[in-house]
């Protein structure tokens, strides 16, 4: 841990903040405790902060009866009882600090990294103190992938390539043998072969026909689900991770025509968001291949502009990307320009999904989703597959 405060040190240095004022409580700045190594079923019923100043050694702030909680980390301890008493020693560690960090986003205008409670921000500018987010540097320690890491996303961006290859091919089979086959078969048909294959899942996947598929969280009920026919547009969308304390989600959409061949209207808007995804990519990996700066809203504006121009804007329903981690949502840099304003940089090391979409009420929604990882070198990979052609399943 002490070569990670120093490297803070070193970014909080050259982002000229005081420090970082890292608070935890009942488990709400689950950001603190994955950069502390604390984890987040582990039984912590007091405030405790933990401070790191751009300059000298880390102090712990601490209640009597939970004393131990940090004592991993580097650093010397003040104990306090009374709430007055953790305000005096706040004031004492804090003083001279003009600035400090904390997982707090002005205007909450990005909510992944919105952490600490506006009480407690409160508190810390009753010291004359400006509070600034740590979104500038917090990804470097809670969305980067490392060696091990990477070779469990792309097993889980492979096999979800494959499950949706077996997933089409279950389609097709039950219509060519007359057999009914619905929306949650094909979702429970994935998601068992997600289970069975040793990955896991916050929720189960997405397969929706025609006109569900412009809803982008449709859920298909277990009873009442529509029923895939020949001439049926359908959309799923999965998402999955190894059965592993460290593993990295994979996120892919995908859609097909259950006929020989797919109408012009559904080749329009195919051929359209399929532009806007690889017009977003490119635009990512030739900032990358140059060493140059990327921001999440940059790339969301690259792949809507093309949605926009070619007449399609009012059918944007969300932000074209967002980071992947342990969670399918992890907390680093969205390619978002619509839902928030993210301007941090994606850095080397994240994944992130790029989803482009456009939602016809009452005809169809067209998604298509595959994953970037930002490697070395100033590589950027495309993880989970890429569809290319409008899929025709008979």
């Amino acid at each position: 841990m002490g070569w990670q405060i120093q490297d803070v040190q070193k970014l909080l240095q050259k982002e000229k903040i005081d420090g970082w004022l890292l608070y935890d409580f009942h488990g709400i700045n689950t950001l603190a405790r994955e950069f502390l190594n604390i984890e987040l079923g582990h039984l912590i019923t007091r405030r405790f902060f933990y401070w790191i100043p751009a300059k000298g050694d880390p102090v712990k702030i601490l209640h009597r009866i939970e004393m131990h909680v940090l004592s991993h980390l580097p650093g010397k301890s003040e104990v306090y009882l009374k709430w007055q008493e953790l305000e005096e020693k706040l004031a004492k560690v804090l003083k001279g600090s003009k600035t400090v960090a904390m997982e707090y986003s002005p205007k909450n205008a990005i909510p992944y990294i919105s952490k600490v409670d506006a009480g407690t921000v409160d508190l810390i500018r009753s010291f004359q103190i400006e509070v600034v987010s740590s979104g500038s540097f917090l990804q470097q320690y809670t969305c980067v992938l490392d060696a091990e890491q990477l070779k469990l996303h792309l097993e889980a961006t492979d096999f979800l390539d494959k499950v949706a290859g077996d997933a089409w091919n279950k389609i097709t089979d039950a219509l060519k043998k007359g057999q009914r086959i619905d929306e949650h078969q094909v979702r429970i048909f994935i998601a068992d072969q997600i289970k069975a294959h040793g990955f896991v899942t916050e929720e189960l996947p997405i397969c929706a026909v025609n006109k569900n598929s412009a809803n982008p969280h449709f859920e298909p009920p277990k009873t009442g689900s529509s029923e895939i026919k020949r001439g049926d547009f359908v959309l799923i969308d999965m998402w999955c991770k190894k059965n592993h304390p460290k593993a990295i989600y994979g996120d892919i959409a995908r859609v097909a025509v259950a006929d020989t061949e797919s109408t012009p209207r559904q080749q329009e808007i195919f051929a359209i968001v399929r532009e806007a995804q690889k017009m977003g990519t490119d635009f990512v990996m030739e900032r990358y291949a140059k060493g140059e700066s990327i921001k999440g809203f940059e790339v969301d504006q690259v792949c809507r502009r093309v949605i926009e121009e070619k007449g399609y804007g009012q059918y944007i329903a969300h932000r074209t990307g967002h980071n992947i981690y342990t969670d399918v949502h992890g907390s680093g840099a969205h390619l978002d320009s619509l839902e928030t304003q993210d301007l941090r940089e994606l850095i080397p090391h994240t994944c992130f999904s790029v989803e482009p979409a456009i939602y016809l009420p009452d005809e169809f929604g067209m998604r298509l989703e595959y994953d970037i990882y930002l490697g070395d070198g100033g590589r950027a990979q495309i993880t989970g597959g890429i569809e290319d052609k409008l899929l025709c399943l008979l």
